[in-house]
């Protein structure tokens, strides 16, 4: 993979997960969690592609095949 194309995977999951923490405090996600016992759908997918990208770039800048 492209060394810039990594580092857009990067810097894209870093934004992902940004938004889905602020979505996390969200006044909508507070009182589905306080009902349900569990973060919003939208948080969890935010920060679950955050996280697939972030591990994706990084590790394709770490490894440098």
């Amino acid at each position: 993979m492209p060394k810039s194309i990594a580092i857009a995977l990067v810097i894209v999951g870093v934004v992902l997960m940004l938004f889905g923490f602020n979505a996390s405090e969200s006044i909508q996600s507070e009182v589905s969690e306080a009902v349900t016992g569990t973060p919003s759908n939208h948080s969890i997918w935010l920060f679950a592609l955050g996280l697939v990208a972030l591990i994706a770039g990084g590790s394709s800048l770490v490894l440098k095949h």
